[in-house]
């Protein structure tokens, strides 16, 4: 852990200019939007296997600790995007590297003018939802139980990965140096193809990802999707229920000429998202790490793991159906949490 820790400690006494700290920042961010995607692809599959702790997941996602930290996903969100563009942008010309401070002042800039309103109009569902007298919080012992599963999740994980790094490392054993041979860097060339997918992904998923954020945070936030006969963004559907998992119902069995529509774009936004996300942790990861193989193999498990495990779980979610049996589990669960 030597390496993170001087990082933290010599990006504060250092005192950078303005693309040392956005080095810093786009690794936070990048960081906390892989986190939260993480919970995000978890419990949105629960709608459909599991439609009763989906229930629950929306009821947290309503509390106050969950609400500042979905204003704080939004603006890792947005910096992160932006200052992705600004590297792909500047790495595509090279040469433009020399306006790379201006560009980074640029990319605060944008951030601060687009979270503004954006928080203003998300600000705006908050105070609706807590000046209902019939809104149910739950208290925050609840809400840190509700987390104690992905907690589990989180450390089955990370046990598999060092037990995986460790079997790899007793089959394969450790190569001994031979005097005098030339270092030859291994996987360059799959390096580069992760450096380039990394650019053009990034590019990609801004407008996929934008796209979400105006219609699940702005136009219809976490707060709206459990009223009764209320709309369906993207959908000609009213969630009669006032159920989360009859809103997700409703927008997903939207179709358009026959095709479900946003089972495709959520489908092309989880696919993009959890490589680029894992694959931006597993560079960050393994910086940390490189003083030791074996941590260094089992961040890399880590992130494949977590990426195959998403990948799989929202697949499945979105070729699923969702009932009315689900809708039913749902409105007793939601009886329950109001008792």
């Amino acid at each position: 852990m030597t390496s993170l820790v001087l990082t933290l400690t010599e990006t504060l006494r250092y005192k950078g200019a303005i693309g040392q700290w956005s080095w810093v920042l786009h690794r936070i961010t990048g960081i906390g939007v892989v986190f939260f995607l993480t919970l995000h692809v978890i419990d949105t599959s629960w709608a459909v296997f599991y439609p009763a702790l989906y229930v629950e997941a929306i009821a947290t996602y309503q509390t106050p600790l969950f609400t500042v930290g979905e204003f704080g996903l939004v603006a890792c969100v947005i910096y992160h995007a932006l200052n992705g563009l600004r590297i792909a942008i500047i790495d595509y010309k090279p040469v433009w590297w020399k306006y790379q401070q201006r560009a980074a002042m640029y990319v605060l800039g944008g951030t601060v003018i687009i979270l503004v309103p954006v928080f203003i109009l998300m600000f705006g569902h908050v105070l609706k939802f807590y000046q209902d007298p019939d809104s149910k919080v739950l208290g925050l012992l609840e809400v840190i139980r509700a987390q104690l599963p992905f907690v589990a999740g989180f450390a089955v994980a990370i046990i598999a990965a060092l037990l995986l790094s460790g079997l790899y490392g007793l089959v394969r054993g450790t190569p001994a140096a031979t005097p005098g041979a030339k270092y030859v860097p291994k996987g360059s060339g799959i390096e580069r193809f992760w450096w380039r997918f990394m650019r053009m992904s990034g590019i990609l998923i801004v407008p996929l990802v934008f796209g979400h954020l105006a219609m699940m945070h702005i136009i219809q936030g976490v707060f709206d999707i459990t009223v009764a006969n209320g709309s369906v963004v993207g959908s000609t559907a009213a969630n009669v229920s006032g159920t989360s998992v009859e809103f997700v119902a409703n927008r997903w069995g939207q179709l358009v000429a026959g095709v479900a529509v946003w089972r495709i774009y959520d489908f092309a936004l989880l696919a993009m998202v959890v490589i680029h996300g894992f694959n931006g942790l597993r560079l960050v990861l393994t910086d940390y790490t490189s003083f030791s193989p074996f941590l260094k193999r089992a961040s890399i498990y880590l992130c494949v793991i977590a990426a195959v495990i998403l990948l799989t779980l929202g697949g499945l979610a979105l070729l699923s159906t969702i009932d009315s049996s689900a809708i039913e589990i749902a409105k007793h669960a939601t009886e329950a949490l109001h008792q």
